[in-house]
């Protein structure tokens, strides 16, 4: 089963401007399929190929020579061949042809540092998430509460093939996660690293103290660090800065902690059900991630940056996102995992506009429930309208 992607339309308008256009992700966001279905004309070569791999590492030129006059070549996990990057920058600067490559790339940590040395200024660099709850609403696949989509995840294969969930997020984990990091970091001890995933995954929504979730692992904290900015360069994990511009020390500067996708958490913490969640104590922190996540999407579909952080102050004060519009513009976005809005719900977008001085702000409040209302101090959106908040 195909579902449609918003980002289709970004692709090709990138296509028409730039030499090369990179689409970035984690694996199995959908990149392949993006990516072949948007130019089905092109020539597509993976080099997760053994084969093709080796062919492109030993000889280069004749590999591009091979391919010189399709009408144009879709090259899937480059950051397989890191080399050939030299050699990109050579063929487009010799002949300038919008569109002709399109290239993939699951870790982000290779593929810039290439890119910025290489092909700054002949790329456009596009980040494919998993779906979106928009996209999962028009193939009509979307569950009716936010408790059946948070264990199964939004990775298109769940959706697209017959697929448990739970063993397909195993495997996820097993063949791609601890793989891939591994292989960078060479990483010797594995049960330590499943232990840090896990540790992880318990501390979604928390802000992140380093020495904390080291010592928990019986790792450094140096050694913490980097394997964040590992799972972090590879989509797995995100770091939600905290937001202090314009304001005194009297804010927390360190970061939240949140996986892009909530069903790779309920697996790493051995949620299965949606049942199993209503009564979870890690449901709120589950349904943060499922709206982040979404906020992020949306930004990265359209091609943008996404200017997200959170919020909070020494005296407990806290916002769970902000999005920075514009140096003068910020909107609160608050996220309640309840069904049923009470008073209490907008206590903390209250103090913010107290605290803040300005009332004019626009702000949200994001629940599990159905119904988007307009109330006295924000606008009150439904979890599968999230995009209504960055669609302005």
């Amino acid at each position: 089963m195909i579902i449609n992607r918003q980002m289709k339309s970004i692709l090709v308008k990138a296509a028409k401007q730039f030499p090369i256009v990179g689409v970035m992700g984690p694996r199995q966001s959908g990149k392949t399929t993006l990516t072949k279905e948007t130019f089905p004309t092109y020539t597509y070569v993976s080099l997760e190929d053994v084969d093709t791999r080796v062919r492109a590492q030993e000889d280069p030129r004749k590999f591009f020579a091979t391919y010189a006059n399709v009408v144009g070549l879709i090259i899937d996990e480059i950051q397989e061949v890191p080399e050939l990057f030299s050699y990109l920058q050579g063929i487009v600067d010799q002949e300038y042809k919008p569109g002709f490559f399109i290239i993939t790339g699951s870790q982000n940590f290779l593929m810039y540092e290439k890119i910025t040395q290489t092909l700054a200024g002949r790329i456009a660099l596009l980040t494919l998430l998993p779906l979106t709850i928009a996209e999962l609403q028009d193939a009509q696949l979307l569950p009716d509460t936010p408790e059946e989509i948070m264990p199964k995840g939004l990775y298109p294969r769940v959706y697209a093939q017959p697929i448990d969930p739970i063993m397909w997020f195993n495997n996820y984990i097993n063949t791609y996660v601890e793989r891939d990091v591994r292989q960078v970091l060479k990483i010797g001890d594995i049960i330590a690293f499943q232990r840090f995933l896990k540790l992880c995954a318990a501390r979604v929504g928390n802000v992140l103290n380093y020495a904390s979730l080291a010592r928990d692992c019986d790792i450094s904290p140096n050694t913490a660090k980097s394997w964040l900015s590992i799972l972090e360069s590879s989509y797995i994990i995100k770091l939600l800065q905290p937001y202090y511009k314009n304001f005194n020390k009297r804010v927390i500067k360190a970061p939240k902690i949140y996986f892009y996708d909530p069903g790779l958490v309920c697996a790493l913490l051995g949620i299965r059900t949606a049942q199993e969640l209503y009564t979870h104590p890690m449901r709120g922190p589950l349904f943060e991630t499922l709206v982040l996540s979404e906020l992020y999407k949306y930004h990265y579909n359209q091609g943008l940056e996404a200017p997200l952080y959170f919020w909070r102050d020494v005296q407990g004060h806290e916002i769970d996102c902000i999005i920075e519009r514009s140096f003068d513009q910020l909107v609160a976005v608050e996220i309640k995992s309840g069904m049923t809005i009470t008073s209490n719900f907008f206590k903390e977008l209250i103090d913010w506009h107290d605290i803040t001085g300005n009332k004019e702000q626009l702000s949200y409040l994001v629940y599990a429930g159905k119904e988007n209302q307009e109330r006295t101090h924000g606008h009150v959106v439904a979890w599968n309208n999230v995009k209504s908040i960055v669609m302005l």
